[in-house]
């Protein structure tokens, strides 16, 4: 089977606790306002790839490094549900904290995904909202939920929780950078600004 996935990093601190990759699957009909990836709302045929392959690279991670948990958003995982049923099978044999973004709410996809929310550990729901941005840990607006699927794995979640604020990653990928994390409206924005302050973009 194939998926539509944009991007992989590792190690993710900044989504969930300890070391984590981070899957960014293509494809999302939600569109919301202010959303920090855009580009991911379309499905190009230059990301998709078989889930054999995908889960090829990630062991080969797995097999240098510890990874914690994987952290599964997009655009929106639940557009690619089969794919994503089969990519978790795989990734749960490598660590069981998986925890997956979706603009759906869980009353939404409960009883038509059940099968596949049986294998994710946390479950973060709900469109984003800008004006709602608070800018804590894991929530991109405050209408959206941390639901855990599996209480075993709550504790964890807490104490990351902790956190007053949410703290952003960036990597670097040859000619450009990916920012990762829970972005205030107007990031985007003052991201460009602070680049061509710094002569990495030029002034239109």
């Amino acid at each position: 089977m194939r998926v539509y996935v944009a991007r992989i990093l590792f190690p993710i601190k900044v989504l969930g606790p300890g070391d984590r990759l981070g899957i960014w699957f293509a494809g999302c009909n939600h569109k919301c306002k202010g959303c920090s990836n855009p580009e991911l709302w379309v499905q190009k045929k230059e990301w998709k790839m078989e889930i054999s392959d995908l889960l090829r690279i990630i062991k080969i991670i797995s097999g240098t490094r510890r990874i914690d948990g994987f952290t599964i958003t997009g655009g929106d995982p639940f557009e690619q549900p089969e794919a994503l049923n089969e990519l978790l099978c795989g990734l749960k044999e490598i660590a069981d904290d998986i925890l997956v973004y979706t603009g759906y709410r869980y009353s939404q996809i409960k009883d038509r995904y059940s099968e596949v929310l049986k294998k994710i550990s946390v479950l973060i729901d709900g469109p984003y909202i800008e004006e709602r941005n608070r800018g804590k840990r894991l929530k991109g607006s405050d209408n959206q939920r941390i639901i855990y699927l599996d209480s075993d794995i709550r504790k964890k979640y807490l104490a990351y929780l902790k956190g007053k604020h949410a703290d952003i990653q960036n990597f670097s990928t040859g000619d450009s950078v990916i920012s990762v994390g829970i972005h205030l409206p107007g990031y985007s924005d003052d991201l460009d600004r602070k680049a061509k302050e710094k002569g990495l973009l030029k002034n239109e």
